[in-house]
């Protein structure tokens, strides 16, 4: 149980939670992971019997994992402190744990949500948006993301390695536990509105923007990649509509400006790309995602050569068409050219040489991302 300040509570759930134990002749500890609490927490905790487990670094995550380095039994079950949770259901997720998965989640809206005891916006809207991201990103097998109640052998836990401190703990919890192919389960559990007088720990906009970010961070491909492929395809698609000439939709005429910001594009998109792979690569590298079959594909396919090739030959190209304009514009006696022409060779021989030198250098970038990989 995480604690900070939840005397008013905590003795409660401790009570129940050992009457769990007895009842189902469960051989367990009750751990209570404080990060700190000033109102009596602590003697409560002593006091019942439970163990307690001190916790220096600030938040929830950090206060889960201070329990779970500690705990000394296979499986694990967590769950807040502020009474909102029903710890007579210890035993769905056990049956489950039993069973050999490694993940057990609870499911509030599957089993039930008092009236009060979760925000309309929560309810309605941030936890059903969240859910929905995690299974869009990484497949995550849930549609409560959030709930604080849940099961989890500890060896598969810890060698996970968690790194967030925050509310989003949680949400790591799954993702990883979803990306390194580990079984997850569901059973229904309900949620009651906290026996605390004080306000909840949870701030819902920061907490909602730090799991956003998370998963943004943890997934490469949706923060870099697909934005930088939605870039270039829409960059090319616009540049060869226009490269023949001007174009005219209604009243609007869309010419040589339009033509220099589909090149805008083009260079944001593969820029992007570029960083997914750095990103990505460095993530697995480092052991923040597990490995990557695609990845290993194209590390055995890419060679700094390649790269170096591939930019020569962009940067080559880029510098004859700048050539063929200077010579257009040497014909001209260097005097005024009509932009309108003159700068469809221009722009692309321009982008192409841009691109060309953004390949060399991701590729020696990229290269020595992937010397520990070879």
């Amino acid at each position: 149980m995480p604690c900070l300040n939840e005397a008013e509570t905590l003795g409660a759930c401790i009570e129940k939670t050992q009457q769990v134990l007895r009842e189902h002749h469960i051989a367990g500890e009750i751990i209570v992971a404080d990060k700190g609490s000033t109102d009596g927490s602590q003697e409560i905790a002593e006091r019942l019997g439970a163990r307690l487990v001190r916790v220096e670094k600030k938040g929830y995550g950090s206060a889960l994992l201070g329990g779970i380095v500690a705990a000394r039994g296979k499986y694990i079950v967590m769950g807040d402190a502020d009474a909102s949770y029903d710890f007579t259901h210890i035993p769905r997720f056990l049956e489950k744990l039993r069973k050999g998965f490694d993940l057990v989640l609870g499911n509030r809206f599957q089993g039930g949500i008092a009236a009060s005891a979760m925000p309309p916006l929560h309810r309605y809207f941030g936890n059903p948006f969240l859910s929905w991201a995690g299974g869009l990103i990484f497949h995550c097998p849930t549609s409560d993301i959030y709930c604080g109640l849940r099961g989890f052998s500890r060896n598969a836990i810890l060698q996970m390695d968690l790194r967030t401190t925050g509310m989003e703990f949680a949400v790591e919890m799954i993702v990883k536990a979803t990306l390194t192919g580990l079984r997850v389960a569901e059973v229904p559990t309900t949620l009651s509105p906290d026996g605390r007088t004080r306000p909840p720990h949870l701030r819902t906009w920061l907490d909602g923007w730090r799991t956003i970010r998370f998963m943004l961070l943890y997934s490469p491909r949706w923060l870099f990649f697909y934005p930088g492929v939605l870039l270039i395809l829409l960059g090319m698609a616009v540049g060869l509509w226009l490269l023949p000439g001007p174009r005219t939709v209604g009243s609007a005429t869309f010419d040589a400006h339009t033509f220099l910001c589909a090149a805008m594009a083009i260079l944001i998109g593969f820029q992007a790309i570029c960083f997914g792979l750095f990103a990505r690569t460095f993530a697995v590298t480092e052991g923040l995602l597990p490995e990557d079959s695609l990845l290993n594909v194209f590390f055995l396919a890419f060679t700094l050569e390649t790269g170096l090739a591939v930019g020569a030959v962009l940067i080559v190209g880029g510098l004859a068409g700048s050539a063929y304009a200077v010579n257009a514009w040497r014909l001209q006696g260097f005097g005024p050219l009509d932009f309108s022409h003159t700068l469809r060779i221009v722009i692309p021989s321009a982008t192409a040489i841009t691109l060309g030198f953004q390949t060399v250098l991701s590729s020696f970038f990229v290269s020595i991302l992937g010397l520990a990989r070879r």
